[in-house]
């Protein structure tokens, strides 16, 4: 989970702010929220990877934070839109290769 809070005061800081979302949607995130972007890692390898293509795409500004979160602790999360509860996105299914 990729989560920043960018500043968009001039031009050139709204571009680079689109380019670190551009980044994460070609390496594989999907938006949660405006600033939050999940991606599913099926192992800490994998997970490992991806966090050393997020800090090279790294803006200059702003605040940006990554946490990894297990399948079970997402599943664990309760998500409300107003006051009724909105259903979990579908986790990623995981292919294995023999």
């Amino acid at each position: 989970m990729v989560f920043f809070d960018l500043p968009t005061d001039s031009k050139r800081q709204r571009k680079a702010a689109a380019k670190f979302r551009k980044e994460l949607i070609n390496d594989g995130f999907t938006m949660f929220q405006f600033s939050i972007y999940l991606r599913h890692c099926p192992s800490r390898e994998n997970a490992e990877v991806h966090i050393k293509r997020v800090k090279m795409a790294l803006p200059q500004y702003g605040h940006i934070g990554i946490l990894k979160v297990t399948d079970k602790q997402f599943g664990n999360m309760e998500l409300f839109q107003a006051q009724k509860e909105k259903e979990k996105p579908p986790v990623a299914q995981q292919l294995e290769m023999f």
